[in-house]
């Protein structure tokens, strides 16, 4: 009996242990399973996640907006979330627009209910009341149902934020209650703030890129604005705002654009045209506010996928080119008379020489004349091809030492007949201390003097004067005194003159002066000033070719003037060193001066 009773126990205890060794392995094996099926759900969560960063990253890009973002989240969704309807807002200035993704049929009722929690949920996010928003509708998927009608039974919402700005809302809703757990909603927040950590991370690419665009669209003469396909503007430069009248206004829309050229073009067809057919269009010239402009539109593409971003369009400034236009039909027409003058005269005179009975002394006259007329078209023959040398670049020097003296006295010889003739005193006055010689192209030196010479004569008045005046000029020193100290009497009022040790040629009338707001245009070869004396004629050639010898030897050239009294033309050459006739002493007792 006991031996039975042993037995019987002994198998109990085997039964027993074998039992508590099956319930060990079950648990583990539950526990196992558990384990398995959460690391399968972490790897397919973990594969969602990277499967929807994959396609972000796939359309990284400018064209990558919130809205792709949401879309491509929200298309996604059903790989690790079941939903009746997956829904996003997103917040615009003016408008928000709502979307919904019906994966079951719900009724109205449970839209109009996903819509009021989204709003009460951004209006806390935001501070805003969007009560008096439009709002763009469009829903996708199952259509709705009539009956029965549902409600939302679960939901959660995703903020999407880029740089810091909540920009739309994503919604999951269940029409079954307690139907998310946390997993679920860890997940899907998870891939929204990594989507917008992307995005965000792209903008402030995108920021930076525009950043450099932007300064050097900026440094621009040419208005230059840039838009997406949207007719969004994301550069303007300065140009392109002041065109428009906008110079200091914030962001501006295409239509401002528009409104700033007086509606004369709209920007909007030609982008859209420009964006559609891949076609440059350049208008017409646009007067504006008393400018000249022409618009070029041009897209922008893609060339790797061939993909239309944009358009460029430029506002070029052609005001200037106008005006050059102009004022070479003038000055056109100014040398046409020129040239016509004298032409008809000599025609005349040889008409007149042609008649029989003519006089002797009045074939000399005739001959004068014709002699005369022809100068006066030679000459202006030769400063067309002076200038037109200079324009081309070969208009060559030939320096060598020479005696300023020399040449100043040559010309005063030379107009000496002339200066008679015209009632009109000519004279040099020359500085104590001078140079024996200087480098410079005497032929070349020879012409100045004679454009100056021949202006002041022809400007002046009756039994007026012409003086020729030449000074040494010490950097440092002052030129007012020794003008002072040589006799020499001229308009220049100034005692500073920044530039090193020079010979300063100046040619003084008494006539009727310039006005100041026209002395800016004296050495422009296509202006001739317009004054009291401008019917005596000429191109106005003469200052310009000399304004340009004289740069090319190094000096400067200028003006002074007192209206109705007279003018002070000169120019300077430098000097390498001083003759060795220039005593030491005589440099060091001249006043000092500060030269600013």
């Amino acid at each position: 009996m006991l031996s039975e009773i042993l037995i019987i126990t002994g198998v109990s205890a085997v039964f027993f242990v074998i039992a508590v060794i099956e319930i060990f392995v079950f648990l583990k094996n539950k526990r196992v399973s558990n384990e398995l099926i959460k690391m399968k759900d972490d790897a397919r969560n973990r594969m969602y996640e990277i499967t929807i960063l994959n396609k972000l990253s796939g359309r990284m890009g400018y064209p990558l907006s919130a809205r792709n973002i949401i879309e491509i989240i929200i298309g996604s969704l059903p790989d690790i979330v079941d939903y009746s309807a997956a829904s996003y807002m997103l917040f615009l200035p003016e408008k928000i627009i709502f979307n919904s993704y019906l994966a079951e049929p719900v009724s109205a009722g449970f839209i109009d209910e996903v819509k009021e929690k989204m709003l009460k949920s951004a209006s806390a996010l935001l501070n805003v009341d969007f009560k008096n928003f439009k709002m763009e509708e469009e829903l996708r998927g199952s259509p709705l149902k009539e009956e029965p009608e549902t409600s939302v039974g679960s939901f959660f919402n995703i903020p999407l934020t880029i740089s810091g700005e909540v920009v739309g809302l994503i919604n999951v809703s269940h029409a079954q209650r307690n139907f998310y757990g946390s997993e679920e909603m860890t997940v899907s927040y998870k891939i929204a703030s990594r989507a917008s950590e992307a995005v965000t991370r792209l903008e402030e690419l995108i920021r930076l890129e525009n950043s450099k665009l932007n300064a050097m669209v900026a440094s621009m003469a040419d208005g230059v604005i840039m838009t997406d396909i949207n007719y969004k503007i994301i550069v303007a430069n300065p140009a392109a705002r002041k065109a428009a009248g906008f110079e200091n206004e914030g962001n501006l829309s295409i239509q401002d654009f528009i409104d700033g050229f007086n509606g004369k073009i709209d920007l909007k067809d030609r982008i859209e045209e420009a964006v559609r057919i891949e076609k440059v269009f350049i208008s017409e010239e646009l007067s504006v506010g008393g400018r000249f402009f022409k618009v070029i539109v041009s897209p922008v593409t893609d060339r790797s996928n061939w993909r239309t971003l944009g358009c460029v369009v430029v506002f070029r400034d052609i005001t200037k080119e106008k005006e050059i236009e102009r004022i070479k039909e003038d000055f056109t027409s100014m040398i046409v008379h020129e040239l016509r003058s004298p032409l008809d005269s000599i025609k005349k005179m040889i008409e007149l020489m042609r008649g029989s009975g003519i006089k002797k002394a009045k074939q000399a006259e005739c001959f004068q004349m014709i002699y005369g007329s022809s100068s006066d078209m030679l000459e202006l023959v030769n400063n067309l091809l002076d200038m037109a040398k200079i324009e081309a670049g070969k208009f060559d020097l030939t320096k060598q030492p020479s005696d300023i003296k020399e040449i100043v006295r040559s010309r005063i010889s030379f107009f000496d007949i002339t200066a008679k003739d015209a009632k009109v005193t000519i004279s040099s006055k020359f500085g104590k201390v001078l140079p024996s010689s200087v480098s410079f192209d005497p032929h070349m030196i020879s012409e100045v003097l004679n454009n100056l010479i021949s202006n002041a004569m022809k400007f002046n008045i009756e039994n007026g004067s012409v003086a020729v005046q030449v000074l040494f000029y010490k950097e440092g020193f002052g030129l007012q005194k020794e003008a002072k100290d040589s006799g020499i009497n001229w308009f220049i009022k100034k005692d500073i003159f920044d530039i090193p040790d020079s010979l300063f040629i100046a040619v003084t009338n008494d006539g009727a002066g310039i006005a100041k707001d026209q002395i800016s245009q004296l050495f422009n070869k296509f202006v001739q000033v317009k004054s009291v004396f401008a019917k005596k004629g000429g191109t106005g050639l003469g200052l310009a070719i000399t304004k340009s010898i004289i740069e090319s030897h190094g000096g400067t050239v200028g003006v002074e003037s007192t209206e109705g009294k007279g003018a002070t033309f000169y120019f300077t050459l430098h000097t390498a060193e001083l003759n060795k006739s220039v005593k030491a002493e005589e440099v060091e007792n001249k006043i000092p001066v500060k030269i600013k």
